[in-house]
């Protein structure tokens, strides 16, 4: 087994790989990650909406050490990442983060959201940061103001929106 320290530097150099294969490798292959996800998450978010994805994200706050806030309302789920323990693994090992590294956790939740008819705003503020908001609504026109106020929107295959990944 890969420890964790050495797991994000081999996810690194894998993502880093396929995106010299062309961008339908890496969302071929974020997909896949989607699609193993939602054995994990789908029928909780399904059942619980919101609250089961506070759930989901507080259980993997406690997992994966992260220093993140969950802030819940009525229309949004609201995930602040303060320490990205992922990103910050990477860039503690040296290693250069793919310059679409943060698109990696878009690429996973995106497709799971459109699923369910939820709203994905992926604030990654500043990819050389290990930081990012991620804002999930149910209703279009609040993710489309709150997208008009991200700094770095990231968007994913199958999705219209600006991706400033460049």
């Amino acid at each position: 087994m890969i420890p964790s320290d050495h797991f994000t530097k081999f996810y690194n150099e894998v993502f880093k790989f396929l995106e010299t294969q062309g961008d339908d490798a890496l969302h071929a292959y974020w997909l896949e990650i989607s699609k193993n996800q939602e054995r994990h998450t789908l029928e909780l978010f399904r059942e619980k909406g919101l609250e089961g994805m506070r759930q989901y994200w507080d259980h993997i706050r406690v997992e994966e050490n992260c220093d993140l806030d969950l802030d819940l309302n009525n229309d949004r789920l609201e995930l602040r990442m303060n320490a990205c323990p992922s990103l910050g693994k990477v860039m503690d090992n040296d290693a250069e983060p793919m310059a679409r590294y943060c698109d990696h956790c878009a690429g996973w939740i995106g497709p799971i959201m459109d699923k369910l008819g939820y709203h994905l705003v992926y604030d990654v503020i500043d990819r050389q940061k290990p930081q990012c908001v991620m804002r999930v609504f149910k209703d279009v026109k609040l993710a489309q103001e709150a997208e008009g106020q991200a700094k770095l929107l990231m968007g994913w295959p199958g999705k219209t929106g600006k991706d400033t990944a460049d």
